[in-house]
């Protein structure tokens, strides 16, 4: 069974769909702004001696549903009332977003470069990165893959793809293109 769309209809709703991104991602910056100009409400307020019931009543009334949480209201009142001058959120420690950084795509270059037969669980047990991201450093920067027990470069010549599975000079197994 065949569907025809017009394509006057495809580039509407693709028109649509990134109308849609920009308007969210505008959302998301106006309450993130919004967040910051009610935090220099509170840190006005503390220095004004008002209590955090009081701040989160005039929040509450001039914000309306936009208003942070009480609870927030609380604690940025807690934090300003102990000194905190900064309304920006603290940097957060932690797991890194991404462990496949070039320092560590060099590395596993290197565990590679010693012994191909090595497994994806083996090389991040030696570089003590997560396996994931070991998968992720070797398939997407390194361009391997495996085949039987080593990984090799996903480009393999026309000689090799086409001859016998135990005939590839020194590579085992199939290739997947």
């Amino acid at each position: 069974m065949s569907i025809f769309v017009s394509t006057e209809l495809v580039e509407s709703v693709v028109r649509y769909c990134c109308l849609c991104v920009v308007v969210f991602y505008n959302l998301i910056t106006f309450a993130m702004q919004e967040n910051i100009e009610q935090r220099y409400v509170i840190k006005f307020c503390v220095k004004l001696n008002k209590s955090a019931t009081e701040i989160f009543a005039s929040l509450t009334e001039a914000y309306g549903d936009a208003t942070l949480s009480r609870t927030m209201v609380f604690q940025w009142h807690k934090a300003f009332k102990e000194g905190r001058e900064n309304v920006e959120d603290d940097p957060r420690f932690g797991r890194p977003i991404s462990s496949t950084n070039d320092q560590n795509v060099e590395v596993v270059r290197a565990v590679m470069a010693k012994d191909r037969r090595l497994s994806v669980r083996m090389i991040a047990e030696e570089t003590g990165l997560d396996k994931n991201a070991v998968h992720s450093i070797l398939t997407d920067h390194l361009h391997m893959l495996k085949i039987c027990a080593k990984l090799v470069p996903k480009n393999l010549s026309v000689k090799q793809k086409s001859e016998p599975v135990g005939n590839l000079s020194g590579f085992a197994g199939k290739t997947r293109n």
